[in-house]
């Protein structure tokens, strides 16, 4: 018998749980970045095994509450605020590299009219129905109201545009760019006075709309559309 599985299935907190749950506690009432002791003393104060305390530290960095830094001085810190970048009318909570992360966005922006001509040349009927694929994971995404899914989906689906290009310099820049955004991509958050499940189904509906253009070869239409797509702009956002 497994107790903290037993205790999980009757709905009872797992010592690990309460050890995270503990040390959780700790943190909120800690300042963003201060030190709240060392992996053995935290462990100590638990009164739970290494392998109970190391599943505790792993739900509390999956819920952003703490850091654990090796080495002299180091130990368990409470985590800084995420940093984030702008992603259109929503905003991209990230683990780290703000700075790439935002030059990334601006780079695959910049990119996506050159793929979109790609696919205007040559993409075929099997292209155009594994895009619409993605579409339809886009869609359930606005259902379920997770704008994350949201996010991820839209991604795969402008990755498997890129995939059509046969400029394999052009797909491998692009898919790396997605790569860098989509590793440190913790969350996705409101970002201005539109509600955020709003602006997804906008978003959805666009990209709905560039991939009939492109089933057409309507190219004005398609460059328009992916024009409006930028999620980037003048006032940096």
């Amino acid at each position: 018998m497994n107790p903290a599985r037993d205790a999980t299935r009757s709905g009872a907190p797992s010592r690990a749980e309460q050890a995270a749950e503990r040390i959780g506690a700790l943190a909120e009432a800690a300042e963003p970045g201060s030190r709240l002791g060392t992996k053995e003393a935290l462990r100590g104060l638990c009164s739970v095994s290494v392998g109970t305390f190391n599943e505790s530290l792993r739900l509390l960095q999956s819920r952003g509450l703490v850091t654990v830094r090796p080495g002299p001085g180091g130990g368990i810190f409470k985590a800084e605020p995420s940093p984030m970048v702008r992603l259109g009318n929503s905003v991209l909570a990230l683990d780290a590299q703000q700075t790439d992360v935002s030059d990334a966005v601006r780079i695959r922006d910049a990119l996506d009219p050159l793929l979109i001509e790609d696919a205007l040349w040559h993409a075929s009927p099997a292209d155009i129905a594994e895009l619409r694929l993605r579409i339809d994971a886009m869609a359930s995404a606005v259902d379920s109201a997770d704008p994350v899914a949201f996010v991820h989906a839209n991604w795969q689906l402008h990755a498997r545009i890129a995939a059509i290009s046969p400029n394999a310099l052009l797909r491998s820049l692009y898919k790396n760019l997605l790569d860098l955004i989509e590793a440190h991509t913790l969350e996705v958050l409101p970002g201005g006075e539109q509600p955020l499940g709003e602006y997804i189904a906008q978003r959805h509906e666009l990209h709905r709309d560039l991939v009939d253009a492109l089933d057409r070869r309507d190219r004005e239409d398609a460059l328009r559309l992916i024009r409006e797509h930028n999620t980037t702009s003048t006032d940096g956002r």
